[in-house]
């Protein structure tokens, strides 16, 4: 994948080459990387000068300054530090460790390149569905997905980061369950299951395969953005 690559058409030729015809309804789970990648995310940090407030930090974590200036261009707030260890809040809303900047399955380079997330993932996500639909007619859904942390939990789990042409959230409030209680609470992070689910097959090592079909998913029309999962300040109790 290099700067200017069309992600859609590169997808589209893949699904061609693999006998697969796109129906409606169906999911197109996407690697961040690929599309940061597509994008012209990729920065050296060879290139990067690090300020003063990068340089205090990096010296408290033990992280590379120059990392550390673009870990605070991407970032809103510092949310904790410990050695080795910056967690910030993302200018896109999300909180999540090195602003989601990677160096894994980056290029050759031995880690002088980083990748950093898409500028709008959203806007990335409605750019590929609107070429696929327009290829091939299938009111098809997009998510781009990155691997993040939580808190309270050990491990890494797929995310979305970037949605168009399903719900993001599913509200069920209101529904009833089999034994016809009312469902009270019940918004599902539809978006963030299928990043998850597509992430026990993209992996996150070697494996290669940086876009997921999912197919038989029964979701209720919606048009919804990443951005719609992201806590409301003022109902969040950990901040």
């Amino acid at each position: 994948m290099q700067p200017g690559d069309d992600v859609a058409r590169l997808l589209l030729a893949a699904l061609d080459r693999a006998g697969l015809t796109l129906r409606d309804g169906d999911v197109i789970a996407i690697a961040q990387k690929i599309v940061s990648k597509a994008e012209g995310r990729l920065v050296a940090l060879a290139g990067v000068e690090p300020g003063d407030e990068a340089q205090r930090l990096a010296a408290q974590v033990g992280n590379d300054p120059r990392l550390m200036e673009l870990i605070l261009r991407e970032s809103e707030a510092v949310s904790r530090l410990r050695q080795g260890v910056i967690i910030v809040r993302h200018r896109l809303g999300f909180t999540s460790a090195n602003a989601g900047i990677d160096r894994s399955n980056v290029g050759p380079g031995g880690g002088d390149e980083v990748l950093l997330l898409p500028l709008d993932p959203d806007v990335s996500a409605r750019r590929i569905r609107e070429v696929i639909m327009g290829e091939t007619g299938a009111a098809v859904g997009v998510v781009i997905t990155d691997s993040h942390g939580r808190p309270f939990r050990l491990g890494t789990v797929g995310v979305a980061i970037g949605v168009a042409g399903l719900p993001a959230l599913w509200d069920r409030r209101g529904e009833s369950d089999r034994y016809g209680y009312r469902l009270q609470h019940t918004d599902v992070g539809v978006a963030d299951e299928i990043a998850a689910a597509a992430g026990l097959l993209m992996g996150q090592a070697a494996e290669g395969l940086p876009a997921v079909l999912l197919r038989g998913l029964h979701l209720p029309p919606a048009d919804g953005r990443a951005a719609d999962l992201i806590r409301p300040k003022e109902l969040d109790l950990y901040r």
